[in-house]
């Protein structure tokens, strides 16, 4: 296991620092301070170092657009309606960012922040990148403050772990972290040669603003099914008479016995990264919206560009407890896992 800290770049006069850890087998992981960006995750190739995921070459082009492109989300993912919910007997109404509504944490979240970071090099099998953040209600309009931590791990097997910690200081509040992740495990600059599959029957009704109506849509017999593997070229074609012209839904999965929700592969460079979780959602975005304005590392943006597969509890659950509990109880510590089993 080799680990580096470096200066990688200066945002609103900060630097930006970049935590690595590379594997005895060439795998490297790199992470940004700034939004707990996970800015590499790379295998060897014969060409050299392959990234699975997209990346920016400068901090301010991961922050000049709304894609959240690999950063760190909370302290709730998806979408909260009107930004109000009930918790405790009281209503609560957070900062909006789209709309009337509250995605992502809002306009102070995860993904707007310089976190403070280490690394630990204790298990010469397990490095571990450890980011740690106090979000003041002051500063995010959410109930209660929140001591945070995110922890990005890599061994020998290539596993990435990926855990999110958080302890409610003051008050009740609520947490459901993830991280927007965006692979593309080709040499292509598109997804659709890749396989997906995910371990669910139904995903979410979302209304025009997607936001959820409280009921499911079966998956069977629709662009929809990735539970037995699906091309996702084939299925966005499947998707060209929707308004969004691909994926951006929330699945409702059921993790597999050792916690697999979802494996993405790519048959011609015999990549793949398989997806653990603890939870019962599983975001799926295609890339439907990207645009040329965007400066990738791998070229300008354009749709289908890659696939971000976001692990969470099921969204708004606040507003539908059936989703899902992510209240955290004043004085109380949560986490939640995440890993990444990577072959090539």
């Amino acid at each position: 296991m080799q680990t580096t800290t470096q200066e990688w770049d200066t945002y609103q006069a900060q630097p930006v620092t970049e935590y690595t850890i590379e594997n005895d087998n060439g795998v490297k992981l790199g992470v940004l301070s700034w939004g707990a960006t996970l800015h590499e995750l790379s295998v060897p190739s014969a060409q050299g170092p392959h990234n699975l995921v997209l990346s920016y070459h400068k901090m301010a082009d991961y922050l000049d657009n709304p894609f959240y492109v690999c950063m760190g989300i909370g302290r709730t993912g998806g979408r909260i309606t009107r930004g109000t919910f009930p918790l405790d007997g009281t209503t609560y109404h957070v900062d909006p960012n789209e709309g009337q509504n509250t995605l992502h944490g809002g306009p102070h979240g995860f993904n707007t922040v310089n976190w403070a970071g280490s690394l630990d090099t204790t298990d010469p099998n397990h490095a571990r990148i450890i980011l740690t953040h106090t979000f003041k209600s002051t500063d995010d309009s959410y109930p209660g403050d929140l001591d945070a931590k995110l922890i990005y791990g890599l061994d020998n097997q290539d596993h990435v772990t990926l855990t999110f910690e958080a302890t409610a200081t003051t008050t009740t509040t609520l947490f459901n972290p993830t991280a927007h992740l965006y692979f593309n495990l080709s040499d292509d600059q598109l997804i659709t040669g890749q396989t997906l599959q995910v371990n669910s029957d139904e995903h979410l009704d979302l209304n025009a603003e997607k936001l959820p109506t409280g009921k499911m849509i079966a998956n069977a017999d629709t662009p929809f099914d990735f539970k037995a593997g699906q091309n996702l070229g084939s299925a966005i074609r499947g998707m060209q008479d929707t308004t969004e012209k691909g994926f951006d839904d929330v699945y409702h999965v059921v993790p597999a016995a050792d916690h697999t929700i979802a494996k993405l592969s790519d048959p011609q460079s015999n990549r793949s990264v398989t997806i653990k979780s603890d939870r019962n959602g599983l975001v799926v975005f295609t890339a439907n919206s990207f645009t040329n304005g965007l400066k990738l590392a791998t070229g300008a943006g354009q749709p289908y560009m890659g696939v971000a597969l976001e692990p969470q509890t099921l969204p708004d659950s606040p507003n539908f407890p059936e989703f899902g509990d992510i209240t955290l109880p004043a004085g109380k510590t949560q986490q939640y896992h995440v890993s990444y089993d990577v072959t090539y």
